[in-house]
């Protein structure tokens, strides 16, 4: 049990004074914080919140779903757990008693414990299942409505007494159930006090049902028009969305459309009744107001006259005659107000008989035989008001029933306890109150049997006659007293009171209508009216009118002795079952969720016998715990026994424990249990537990982060191997789709160029780009085979060059061999001695940043100057510069204009025949080339030779391309300044050549250059 002291104690067996002093603060304490539910052993005491409260949601089910009662803090879950894992693992019917005044809670109280079990059962999902736990939860909606009315107390208070025992088959799934009803409050449908309401259902079709079917009625909206309705409150609740509601239920529960406006025009009749009038004229009684007379005759079925004559008179058979008597105004008025009572109360069985039948087990007799059930009582509290009647006196005995069923049931679970667990038993003194209950029911001694007597007696009997017998027969009884017994008890109103000394307290009653409500008399004329209702469902609830009217009948047993022997065949019924208890307690009554009325919360702590049940379940252990469930909680703080065990039994291990605690003298072993006397060794044990908590916590957390880790890392170690093999299957799956793929494309014209690449898989997408790589070294390979390889190079710049010039060039000199360093070849150059020797010269001469290996290309050029002037000049390319030369008259001398290649920022040439080239430097002063002849114009294109040796230079310094420019006009800079050179064709020139004009340089070529 998870202590929290400074909420109070969770047990109310834990106080270290058992007194009312203590019991009302460790009440109080909790129900400020929130805390509504407490324990006395194995009974949980509710408190009504008056507000919503977020523990009763699917995580709260979970929290207490299979634990045992002391491992969460207290909740009505818990009970019903409780009871439902008896009936599961044992097999043995058990019982949930509900009690309480009106508006603590009860009816609230069974809806939640109905809601867990339909919760927790049912796993596999079985429609019969679902269907039977549907029934059961949409019952309450109804009952509700026909069993419920709005009191001074309570909005919603239930005014009858209700049992259901809900079946279960052998594997605990709920499947059936049937609920009985105790002593409906129906004098409420006549008369109801000042501020109270009928029952919900009148004002639920007023005020819920739409116009036409109101019409169908013959009623108003209005609530102040019917005499059943305005002698109390006129209060408006939730009547529309519940009349939706109770519809839906109907539905859900299998009533037809015929049982439903059955029900419905029942409760109209009654209202309508209620509005008839009886008035006497010349010595007749007739009836006044005949429209309601013939609206209750139709809804109810019968004939108008019929009804008329059974409401004015009355068939009276005496010794084989029959004779007829008319009534007087106030016999008149009695008979209809009994009806009406009658009519509510049949309807009200009918009804619960009906939803019996949609819920009752459908599986055969042997089937049943291997059932169980739970039992939930909600039974009215104990009640002391104002002014107390024959209702108040049959609840009343009712709570004496139970509470001597409670106290016996308690003693003898506990004594039962203690047998099976070898414990001694000592005798506990308590309050027997058999000697109240005696008072009550006892045989031709009781008030009971004295008021049937007086109800038996020819004559005028009247109230005050009864109580005179009451008097004279009960006068030395310790717990009956009147103002005739007892003259100066001026309390006591004369002739009209007596008190009962209940065991919860004191109650006046008053004797008016005991002897009225007692008889229950119907005159047999309305039974037959009804049985010959041509309504079948109305019929069906008046089986006694079919007798006939001569044949002589025993006399019915009065309303008194009928719920006596109800409560005796209950208090059998309850005695088979293992028993669990909520006791609800109102904390004010003003329905505040803040405030705590010490006296009202006082007198029901007396009345349910709350201290009387702390003190039988202390006067032995105040707690008691399994060994295998005492050992799993406290193991923790012994060093012996954590984290295992393991040197014997539970109980060897329980008993280390405690013999290392200190706490062998407080403690007595079972065979099955340990049994600990006082509250303060389980405070003690709990917190030492609690100071080891933290520490636990903090090993498990690191054990359990480990164990996140490890299985993480298993995971993405496993995923990593399946996403591998997974990538090599889709990878294979590309490179064999490939293989189909260009299979022959060996055999093609192209190689294969046409065919087209599948779509590569995400695995494959890095891989593709290798693939095409593989793939275009194959296939140029394929190409290159029918070239010798010492043509290769040349091969290698000619696609470079045409990769660069882009199509923009036709004419490039791809159709001739390239020979690169022309100036060192005698054809070309007549002074190649010259130049080879200044080549030599350079080479050794060149600064290291500049140092070359060889000439890749040299040509006579004609070159334009940053001055407007062309000379005659020669250029080399090595493999790391362009180097500009003298002509061959001064030999080539090297003019110390240098461009170092991977400098350049472009080349630039012409889309014509022509051979200008323009390298384009950083520094602004750009090297603008005609390629030439020693002597005349070249009669082959050299343009795209040094285009492909510039661009692969540059490429391999810098691993860019180098943008080549094609144009007729090209821009360019001449010491810092911007030129353009302007490419004109002319007719009358032979050799290319520059001149200045208007800022720009024309390039004059012949006319068959340009293209």
């Amino acid at each position: 049990m998870a202590m929290q002291r400074e909420a109070g104690v969770q047990d109310f067996v834990l106080l270290d004074q058992v007194n009312m002093e203590k019991f009302m603060d460790n009440l109080r304490k909790r129900f400020q914080v929130g805390s509504i539910y407490t324990y006395i052993g194995e009974v949980c005491v509710s408190m009504n919140p008056y507000r919503q409260m977020n523990i009763y949601g699917p995580e709260t089910i979970r929290k207490y779903k299979g634990r045992e009662l002391f491992e969460n803090a207290p909740h009505v879950f818990a009970i019903a757990d409780a009871a439902y894992r008896v009936l599961k693992q044992r097999q043995q019917d058990t019982c949930i008693l509900i009690s309480g005044e009106s508006g603590a809670g009860k009816t609230e109280a069974s809806k939640i414990i109905m809601k867990y079990i339909a919760a927790v059962t049912n796993a596999q999902g079985q429609n019969e299942i679902e269907r039977v736990k549907n029934v059961l939860i949409q019952s309450n909606a109804i009952l509700e409505t026909f069993g419920n009315a709005k009191t001074n107390r309570n909005d919603n208070s239930s005014r009858f007494g209700k049992y259901m025992d809900i079946e279960f088959d052998y594997k605990a799934d709920p499947v059936g159930g049937i609920i009985t009803n105790y002593l409906l409050e129906k004098s409420r449908v006549v008369q109801q006090q000042p501020g109270e309401r009928n029952f919900h259902s009148f004002y639920q079709l007023l005020r819920g049902a739409n116009d036409n079917e109101l019409r169908q009625y013959d009623l108003q909206k209005e609530t102040g028009k019917y005499h059943y309705l305005n002698q109390g409150s006129m209060d408006i609740l939730t009547e529309k969305s519940d009349y939706k509601g109770t519809c839906n239920a109907f539905k859900t529960l299998g009533f037809t459309a015929d049982e439903v406006h059955t029900i419905w025009r029942t409760i109209a009749a009654i209202l309508h009744l209620g509005n008839v009038e009886f008035q006497t004229i010349e010595d007749e009684l007739v009836i006044s107001n005949k429209q309601h007379l013939q609206s209750t005759a139709k809804l109810l079925q019968v004939t108008e006259s019929e009804l008329s004559q059974a409401l004015t008179k009355r068939v009276i058979a005496a010794g084989g005659n029959v004779m007829q008597k008319d009534h007087n105004a106030t016999q008149a008025e009695y008979g209809k107000d009994a009806l009406a009572k009658a009519i509510y109360d049949r309807l009200f069985t009918w009804i619960i008989s009906r939803i019996n039948r949609a819920i009752l087990f459908r599986g055969s007799k042997n089937q049943a035989r291997f059932n169980s059930v739970i039992g939930v009582l909600d039974i009215y509290g104990f009640e002391i008001f104002d002014s107390n009647s024959f209702e108040q006196f049959c609840i009343n005995y009712c709570n004496e029933k139970l509470q001597q069923l409670f106290i016996e049931l308690v003693l003898k679970q506990e004594q039962e306890e203690y047998q099976r667990e070898g414990i001694e038993w000592t005798n506990i003194d308590y309050f027997n109150n058999k000697i109240i209950c005696d008072l009550i029911e006892q045989p031709h001694k009781g008030i009971i049997a004295i008021l049937d007597e007086a109800c038996l007696s020819v004559g005028n009997v009247t109230d005050d006659t009864l109580l005179g017998a009451m008097d004279k027969n009960l006068s030395k009884h310790p717990h009956y007293t009147s103002r005739q017994l007892k003259p100066t008890d001026k309390e006591l109103k004369h002739r009209e009171d007596f008190r009962i000394t209940h065991y919860a307290g004191d109650v006046i009653y008053n004797i008016k209508g005991f002897i009225e409500k007692n008889k229950d008399t119907l005159y047999q004329d309305f039974k037959r009216l009804l049985h010959n209702s041509k309504d079948i469902n109305m019929s069906e609830m008046w089986p006694e009118g079919a007798q006939d009217i001569k044949k002589t009948t025993k006399r019915p047993l009065t309303a008194g002795t009928l719920f006596q022997k109800s409560m005796a065949d209950l208090v059998v019924t309850l005695l088979k079952k293992e028993p669990f208890y909520v006791r609800c307690i109102k904390p004010n009554d003003i329905k505040s969720s803040t405030v705590f009325d010490e006296e009202r919360v006082q007198h029901q702590v007396r009345y349910l016998g709350l201290l009387e049940n702390v003190r039988v379940r202390r006067a032995g252990f105040v707690n008691r715990q399994r060994y295998d469930k005492f050992l799993l909680r406290y193991k923790m703080i012994s060093q012996y026994t954590w984290p295992n065990f393991r040197a014997g039994s539970d109980r060897d291990g329980v008993r280390v424990l405690i013999e290392e605690k200190g706490f062998a003298q407080d403690v007595k072993y079972g065979h099955t249990k340990i049994f600990i006397r006082s509250p303060r060794t389980l405070f003690a044990l709990e917190q030492q537990r609690n100071e080891m908590i933290p520490h636990i916590v903090t090993l498990l957390q690191k054990q359990v982060r480990g164990w996140i880790a490890r299985r993480n890392y298993k995971k993405i170690k496993a995923a990593v191997t399946i996403m591998r093999a997974y990538k090599t299957y889709k990878l294979r799956s590309y490179v064999q789709e490939l293989a189909n793929r260009f299979r022959n494309a060996k055999q093609t014209r192209d190689y294969g160029k046409s065919i087209q690449w599948p779509q590569p898989p995400l695995a494959g997408r890095k891989a593709e780009a290798k693939l095409h790589r593989i793939f275009d070294f194959w296939r140029a390979n394929m190409i290159l085979r029918k070239y010798p390889r010492s043509e290769w190079p040349q091969l290698r710049l000619q696609i470079i060059a045409v990769t660069a010039l882009a199509g923009r060039r036709p004419y490039w000199g791809q159709q001739r061999k390239w020979l690169g360093d022309y100036l060192a070849n005698s054809m070309d150059n007549s002074g190649y001695e010259a130049y080879s020797t200044n080549v030599r010269k350079l080479k050794s001469s060149t600064p290291s940043g500049e140092l070359f290996r060889q000439v890749l290309f040299s040509a006579f050029a004609k070159k334009f100057n940053k001055h407007n002037k062309q000379a005659e000049r020669a250029f080399i390319i090595t493999d790391t510069t362009i180097h500009k030369l003298d002509g061959i008259k001064k030999k080539f001398r090297d003019m110390n204009h240098t461009i170092a290649i991977k400098d350049l920022t472009s080349i630039s040439v012409t889309p014509g025949r022509d051979q200008l080239i323009v390298f384009h430097s950083p520094d602004n002063n750009d090297l603008v080339f005609a390629l030439q002849g020693e002597t005349s114009t070249l009669k082959e294109d050299r343009i795209g030779e040094v285009v492909g040796i510039v661009c692969k230079k540059y490429y391999d310094a810098t691993n860019t391309e180098l943008r080549v420019n094609v144009g007729s006009n090209i821009a360019c800079r001449l010491g810092e300044k911007p030129k353009t050179i302007v490419v004109e064709g002319a007719a009358n020139v032979e050799t290319p050549n520059f001149r200045h004009a208007s800022g720009n340089i024309i390039f004059e070529v012949p006319s068959s250059y340009c293209v």
